[in-house]
């Protein structure tokens, strides 16, 4: 026993701290998982080059862009449409840049570039836990950087063993309905105050009212308005 505890405690700060990092991501990438499997399985019977299915994950790693530009792409959209709706659905990762700046500010810029290819939605939570666990800027680095290294290896892997098995899936299996379910579970057992019960039913309504809108655009009016919302709502309550 005490040949595998002594690397526990003998490991440094920063090891320890993006051991920590892996760990919080762990319970996303039961959710996650499925989510990467279904994507993989679509982009194999959108009839798109194998390469092409592979890369995307790596070069978009996100669910939301990657769900879109496969659609658009099993369509057979313009390069041009594709690509302004994948931008369109990724606005919101602008969001969680802004979070960051504050925490990467004196990181090398080679650094804050390669920190932020995997910043997507449960890499910015954990990342955000961990500045605040820790007082010490190293830690919430290290820590960031140990959960996207772990979702990067799940959500990748996922893709591919979907990608790789998805044709030979019978075409009744209807794994597009992970999708939603996916985003649906992760929302509801965020909801606890009252302003975002408001902020989700707004952009709930919104996003079923916008749901014909050109380039996907239906689902950034619905953040719009949640958003504004919230805001509205935390003004009021100071």
């Amino acid at each position: 026993m005490d040949t595998f505890r002594r690397p526990l405690e003998e490991a440094g700060p920063a090891t320890r701290a993006a051991r920590d990092g892996a760990r919080a991501m762990a319970p996303w990438l039961i959710g996650i998982a499925p989510l990467g499997f279904a994507i993989g399985v679509s982009t194999a019977r959108a009839h798109i080059p194998a390469g092409a299915g592979w890369l995307a994950g790596p070069l978009i790693f996100s669910a939301s862009g990657q769900a879109v530009t496969v659609e658009l792409l099993g369509n057979h959209a313009s390069a041009v449409v594709v690509i302004a709706a994948a931008l369109a659905v990724n606005l919101r990762l602008v969001l969680y840049s802004a979070a960051m700046a504050g925490h990467w500010r004196e990181r090398p810029a080679w650094w804050q570039a390669l920190a932020a290819a995997p910043l997507v939605d449960p890499s910015a939570a954990v990342a955000l836990e961990g500045y605040e666990r820790s007082g010490d800027p190293a830690y919430g680095h290290a820590h960031y950087l140990g959960g996207a290294a772990m979702l990067a290896a799940g959500w990748l892997s996922s893709i591919a063993l979907g990608a790789t098995l998805g044709a030979a899936l019978p075409r009744g299996l209807r794994l597009e309905f992970v999708i939603p379910l996916y985003l649906v579970g992760q929302l509801v057992r965020r909801v606890e105050d009252a302003t975002a019960k408001r902020s989700v039913a707004v952009a709930v309504v919104l996003a079923m009212l916008a749901a014909a809108v050109p380039l996907h655009l239906g689902a950034l009016i619905a953040i719009a308005g949640g958003t504004l919302v919230a805001i509205t709502c935390g003004e009021r309550a100071r």
